[in-house]
């Protein structure tokens, strides 16, 4: 399994949230390639952009997502307001490994089923989840959609994977939520990223357990709860 930091990028910079909660803003980095240079050289092989103002809809961070993806020398993984066709190519071209899709891709089957068969092995979808529900919109709108069968639906795309983001869970240190990634697992026939609550290396390898493919960090990592020296040694590749 693989440990895979997270760049958040707000207005240029890089962050950090609580819960998705653009009140509760906890960490503030002004050069989010240096952040990502630091990931890389502590001895990350992969990293995970998101865009949370195209997610929002308050602008976006493109200029800085293609700096950090023509800079970057591991693969990277971006989402965040992703919903058409000329953005993942754009993505692609800039030099992003995997494309994460997620509003659009929960809401419109067809248009997921066109993305993933031109693009496929490309493309990784989000379901980011609230008391088993689906939300999009950047958290903002919870649909009825329960996460495990969204999950099957996905089954017969040539997906490079599913990431599921415990909402309920993001940027609180709590732990992560075992049960839901468990049954995720389960129903799923693409390596499973987990996100929301990852706090220590126990966290980590109860996930691995699991059958994780991978779990992205951001609190633990820029708050330095989680060493993240060690987390590279065990879970870098």
């Amino acid at each position: 399994m693989i440990a895979i930091p997270a760049v958040d990028l707000r207005g240029g910079q890089c962050v950090q949230l609580v819960g998705g909660d653009y009140g509760q803003e906890q960490v503030r980095l002004d050069d989010p390639l240096s952040v990502a240079r630091d990931w890389i050289r502590t001895g990350f092989n992969r990293l995970h952009i998101v865009d949370l103002d195209a997610a929002t809809g308050r602008g976006h961070n493109h200029d800085v997502i293609r700096d950090l993806l023509r800079e970057s020398a591991v693969p990277v993984q971006v989402g965040g307001g992703v919903r058409d066709e000329s953005r993942i190519e754009q993505l692609i071209d800039d030099g992003a490994e995997w494309v994460v899709v997620g509003t659009r891709a929960v809401e419109d089957e067809d248009w997921r089923e066109e993305m993933a068969g031109r693009f496929p092995g490309r493309l990784i979808v989000a379901a980011d989840v609230r008391e088993r529900r689906v939300v999009t919109h950047g958290w903002a709108e919870t649909s009825r959609l329960d996460v495990i069968d969204f999950v099957e639906s996905l089954r017969t795309l040539p997906l490079a994977g599913v990431l599921v983001t415990a909402v309920h869970l993001e940027g609180r240190m709590q732990g992560t939520d075992l049960p839901l990634m468990e049954d995720v697992v389960e129903a799923s026939v693409w390596p499973v990223f987990a996100s929301g609550g990852v706090t220590s290396l126990d966290d980590m390898r109860a996930l691995e357990h699991r059958g994780l493919g991978g779990a992205v960090l951001g609190m633990a990592l820029y708050t330095g709860v989680l060493d993240a020296r060690r987390l590279a040694e065990e879970f870098g590749v």
